[in-house]
């Protein structure tokens, strides 16, 4: 499989997350140190599980953004470490979710933990980390920081129940779809960006400039993903391409092919992902189908419009280290298509 879609502007973006990892580097090893304290237990299969997740090589993005909105409000206690850790388990605990309601063989080059475990496995130790990152809100004892969480971790199991919905269904509307992401990857970024300036103590406009950035970069950041798995380049990123057409995965880039197609391009398209005839032939042709529609470079200028709202919604915050990073992660997430 060696197809390669094209995209514009591939210079457009040189940003890079360097920024916020150096910003956040001593707290990170901190955090770090943290979740492999509360991974444990005495039950041997739990640690197993979780660290084969957490050591995958993901860039903890979330915990980080925690970071930098405390630090952004002059913040200097230690209860930002527990919550950038609550915040992170819940997005481990999702990902051990997700694989099992997605039947997902890898993530990130490596086999999930269903495949080795179970599912039962990978569920009840999600449901473990999910225990133990409310046991550290409650330790934090901010009250708006926990209401903030756990509304988020309601969100995140609607948005999963949502997803299944509308699964495999080719009537899925763009704002469907939209709905889906706001609640599954959306919300988790808006409340670790939301409860740094609350333990802060900043002003109410200051916390809700960092929840909307938030929920607007974890658009952005999502509409890209589904990119990366329609664009060859996306192997460099320890994904491969058609991860999501094998698996009969709605995303954006296939609900605008199927909606601007001909009559046989949807009934290609129903065959594909209601029927299951998603082979390797399939793929060549849905990529085909994506680069006629202009589904990618379209998904693109949607992930750039809320880039730019998370942008404009740090606008009046005052020049800081941390505003740079924040600023600059928009266009690194961007970036990743290049």
């Amino acid at each position: 499989m060696g197809v390669v879609i094209p995209l514009e502007d591939k210079n457009k973006y040189t940003a890079s997350v360097k920024p916020l990892v150096e910003l956040t580097r001593s707290d990170m090893e901190r955090v770090n140190q943290l979740i492999l304290s509360k991974a444990g237990s005495d039950v041997a299969m739990i640690p197993e599980v979780a660290n084969h997740l957490i050591s995958s090589g993901g860039k903890r993005l979330r915990p980080m953004l925690t970071l930098a909105s405390a630090g952004m409000f002059g913040y200097e206690g230690d209860h930002h470490i527990k919550l950038a850790t609550s915040v992170e388990f819940m997005h481990t605990a999702t990902l051990l979710h997700d694989d099992v309601v997605d039947e997902s063989d890898l993530r990130r080059g490596k086999s999930t933990a269903r495949m080795i475990w179970g599912n039962q496995a990978s569920v009840l130790v999600g449901d473990f980390l999910l225990g133990q990152a409310f046991r550290m809100m409650v330790e934090v004892g901010s009250l708006e920081a926990l209401d903030v969480l756990s509304g988020a971790a309601a969100i995140i199991a609607e948005g999963e129940v949502l997803q299944l919905s509308v699964s495999k269904n080719m009537e899925t509307t763009e704002d469907d779809y939209l709905s889906v992401i706001r609640a599954k990857t959306a919300a988790l970024f808006s409340a670790a960006a939301e409860v740094g300036p609350i333990i802060a103590g900043a002003s109410k406009a200051e916390r809700d400039a960092l929840r909307s950035y938030g929920t607007n970069l974890g658009l952005a950041f999502q509409l890209v993903d589904d990119v990366l798995d329609y664009n060859g380049h996306a192997q460099n990123l320890g994904k491969n391409v058609g991860d999501d057409f094998r698996e009969g995965k709605i995303t954006l880039p296939v609900v605008l092919s199927y909606r601007r197609g001909t009559d046989a391009d949807r009934a290609f398209w129903r065959s594909a992902i209601e029927e299951g005839g998603n082979d390797d032939k399939a793929l060549e042709k849905a990529l085909g189908l994506i680069t006629k529609s202009n589904a990618l470079s379209d998904t693109i200028i949607r992930a750039e419009h809320y880039g730019a709202v998370a942008r404009d919604a740090l606008a009046p915050m005052a020049e800081t280290k941390a505003k740079s990073a924040l600023l600059e992660v928009i266009d690194f997430c961007i970036s990743r298509i290049n």
